[in-house]
């Protein structure tokens, strides 16, 4: 069994791990940390998991003891530190925070507010999205987990990029978010009253997940680009849906298109290709790692328009990260994932 412990476990990140790592075939779960609620059973934070999960909350001291892999869901500059004890101690570390996503220490500086401590770890460290990334994680000891919106949108867009099908000066992003994506701290904007019956984008043009979407989109045209997005914040409580504006240069009919993106993604087996005239929708993937993808041709104005739903806790996070242990570890990609969305 592998040997699992996670730092944050509290939060919804966190707590997802828990959910799902409980249900995982070839996981001991161990040491759960909490800085806030230390001393306690997590099912006194969350008490679904009342007589499933009875595990005390412990600190730092500890969590490295009897791990092969150690999952971090904490905020921005604070992962370094505990990779840096992970690779002394040979343990893989699966970071769902920030620290290990961007390539270049200027876009972190620069959106983050603050440099990179551990300079030297990034040169070890390894930016997953499993579809398009996984053969790099098997030899990897720290894994940047790819944030929920770029999760979401990549695997949208991939294909058009990669198959030169679409320009890449234009695109433009339109994504809705749920609540958790907020994480568990209330603010102004999460709290009831403010968010419920109310929709409106938020961080217009200036969302830190964007240089993260344009890295990744930029890798797969294999030349620099550079995107518009714009998220919402949606009244309810997890999912994503990002919908993709391009301006197609291909030929292709809207059939041919999706036999493309299943070519693309055959073997994939968390990327579900809609047919021609379907709508991904979040109620289809909740509770789930599958991101649907749908297509749709404009021909009146020569647009693709692509759309990715996830549900943002578990592909946009706690599950992609299992995802991503799973392949480092020589397991198969679909051990502890196989959940079912609900019909309704």
């Amino acid at each position: 069994m592998i040997r699992v412990s996670i730092m944050g476990a509290t939060g919804y990140a966190g707590v997802e791990l828990v959910r799902l790592l409980l249900q995982h075939p070839e996981v001991s779960l161990r040491n759960l940390s909490s800085v806030s609620f230390e001393g306690k059973p997590i099912s006194e934070i969350y008490p679904a998991l009342k007589g499933i999960c009875e595990e005390r909350l412990t600190g730092e001291d500890g969590l490295f003891e009897e791990t092969d892999v150690l999952f971090t869901s904490l905020p921005a500059g604070l992962s370094e530190p505990v990779a840096k004890k992970c690779r002394e101690k040979n343990i893989l570390l699966i970071d769902l925070g920030a620290d290990f996503r961007l390539s270049d220490p200027e876009d972190y500086e620069r959106w983050y507010g603050k440099a990179y401590a551990e300079p030297a770890l990034h040169a070890d460290a390894v930016y997953s999205i499993p579809e398009l990334h996984g053969e790099r994680v098997k030899q990897a000891k720290i894994i940047g987990n790819p944030g929920c919106y770029p999760t979401s949108i990549a695997l949208a867009v991939a294909p058009a990029l990669a198959e030169g099908l679409i320009e890449t000066r234009g695109i433009v992003i339109d994504s809705k978010s749920g609540v958790t994506g907020a994480g568990r701290g209330l603010t102004q904007t999460s709290h009831f009253p403010d968010c419920n019956e109310a929709f409106s984008p938020y961080k217009v043009a200036c969302h830190r997940h964007t240089p993260e979407i344009e890295q990744t989109l930029s890798e797969l045209a294999g030349a620099a680009l550079r995107i518009t997005f714009v998220p919402h914040l949606l009244p309810l409580n997890r999912g994503i849906i990002s919908t993709v504006y391009t301006e197609y240069k291909g030929k292709k009919s809207l059939a041919e298109l999706v036999e493309t993106w299943k070519a693309f993604y055959r073997g994939k087996p968390f990327v579900r290709v809609l047919e021609a005239g379907e709508t991904a929708n979040l109620r289809n993937v909740k509770y789930s790692n599958y991101c649907d993808v749908s297509l749709h041709l404009d021909g009146r104005t020569g647009r693709l328009i692509l759309v990715g739903a996830i549900d943002n806790m578990v592909k946009g996070a706690a599950g992609q990260a299992i995802q991503n242990m799973n392949l480092a570890m020589g397991l198969p990609e679909t051990a502890g994932l196989t959940m079912i969305p609900p019909a309704f």
